[in-house]
């Protein structure tokens, strides 16, 4: 990204989201926000735009039009058990993004999604099927959104963070870029790798996890 950047949040009131908008508006970038409930959105600034709205319901072309980049942290899991609601966004928000010039995306999936072409670790898979088989809907929809950007969407700047978000609370440290481990993470910390990432040329086209170094 370059010094300024407009970019467009979605999942910007979420827990995560609401975290990365301070951080990119703070870093002297520009965002808009869609939100389904604006008021949710905590943060007043003048480079801040907030549009009304969900993801079943825009004009893609209008919401994308000045945008450089998209930052993509957006789950349902009640409605993920059922459709892959992520998958069929993404699938439109990439054609979008093609037409409009917008060439780089984030996306956040979960620690416990697999990668293309990888399996998770043994006591991954142990906790995705037991403590967390209630999420396994969301888990599969984020594969499928993977699997799509690797197969059909490599002219696209994408990077997923595949993020161990744990708890809100103060700053653990500093996360960075793993393809083999995966830290829980607080909802500021995950974000602010998220804008590192977004901001990060080698990132492109990784799925990778994200880890606190030991000192």
């Amino acid at each position: 990204m370059t010094s300024t950047t407009s970019l467009l949040v979605l999942g910007g009131t979420g827990q995560t989201g609401q975290h990365f908008v301070r951080l990119a508006l703070a870093a002297g970038h520009r965002a808009r926000v869609l939100a389904r409930t604006p008021s949710k959105l905590t943060t007043v600034h003048g480079d801040l735009e907030v549009v009304q709205g969900s993801l079943d319901d825009l004009d893609l072309d209008a919401l994308l039009d000045g945008i450089d980049a998209v930052a993509m942290m957006v789950g349902d899991a009640a409605a993920q058990r059922s459709r892959r609601v992520n998958t069929a966004f993404v699938r439109s928000l990439v054609p979008a993004m093609r037409r409009s010039g917008t060439r780089r995306l984030l996306y956040q999936a979960g620690g416990l999604s697999a990668a293309p072409g990888t399996k998770l670790a043994p006591a991954l898979r142990v906790v995705r099927s037991t403590i967390a088989r209630s999420y396994i809907g969301q888990h599969e929809d984020n594969e499928a959104v993977m699997q799509y950007l690797d197969s059909e969407a490599r002219d696209v700047e994408w990077m997923v963070h595949r993020a161990g978000i744990g708890s809100d609370g103060p700053s653990k440290g500093e996360l960075h870029r793993s393809s083999s481990s995966i830290s829980i993470g607080t909802f500021v910390d995950c974000a602010t790798d998220n804008l590192s990432i977004l901001s990060d040329p080698s990132a492109v086209h990784t799925c990778d996890g994200s880890t606190y170094r030991q000192s």
